[in-house]
């Protein structure tokens, strides 16, 4: 699956595709920036829902996006983060400046104490 980029107003969703390797990830640096350069984007949500595997280059490309945003808190969001995604998030520390919103079946299991 290629990745899919939508804009709503002045936010960029960007459905990633299965394996978010090299290649996906260079391919979607080059379309987003791309897209900024025509509009005036403010926020940009990923989101992982397709997403079972992410190495180095898709959290360089989250850093790079967040660079390229100005740096602004509140400016990226990631949805449909499965356990995987969001460990490896949280230990290379992309979360400090993602908001992340975990699936509705995980949510469920949390809060049953699973």
């Amino acid at each position: 699956m290629k990745p899919v980029f939508e804009t709503t107003g002045t936010c960029l969703n960007i459905k990633l595709p299965e394996e978010l390797d090299h290649p996906a990830s260079e391919l979607i640096r080059r379309e987003s920036d791309r897209i900024m350069g025509k509009i005036y984007i403010r926020t940009i949500c990923f989101d992982f829902g397709n997403t079972v595997f992410m190495d180095s280059s898709g959290v360089g490309l989250i850093m790079g996006r967040y660079r390229a945003l100005g740096m602004r808190s509140g400016c990226m969001k990631a949805c449909h983060v499965n356990g995987y995604i969001e460990k490896l998030l949280r230990l290379s520390g992309v979360s400090k400046f993602l908001e992340l919103e975990r699936t509705e079946n995980e949510m469920q299991l949390e809060g049953r104490g699973v």
